[in-house]
């Protein structure tokens, strides 16, 4: 996934390519400052996958913007989301987290 911390709004949704594919665009208003900003993602991503936030963890790339993560769930529902989410605007545009 691609992160943008400092944003004026959390959400989770849209899609940037990538090197390895598209990557899922999260924007969090916390800084990249302390970890605050991988704290305000996982919290993000737990709420626009559903799951508990001990289900989601940043597994490579906790000081980059480009991160790699992990979560625990049903794997037919978790990519079914991961599509919907995928399907949001491009890099140009956000939507808001359902």
């Amino acid at each position: 996934m691609r992160v943008r911390p400092g944003a004026k709004a959390d959400a989770v949704g849209g899609h940037r390519d990538g090197p390895r594919g598209p990557a899922l665009l999260v924007t969090v208003r916390a800084r990249a400052v302390d970890g605050q900003a991988n704290s305000a993602v996982e919290v993000a991503l737990a709420e626009a996958f559903g799951v508990r936030r001990a289900a989601v963890e940043i597994v490579v790339g906790h000081r980059s913007r480009d991160k790699l993560v992990s979560i625990e769930g049903d794997d037919a529902v978790l990519t079914a989301r991961l599509d919907a989410l995928l399907a949001g605007p491009s890099v140009t545009g956000l939507r808001p987290k359902p």
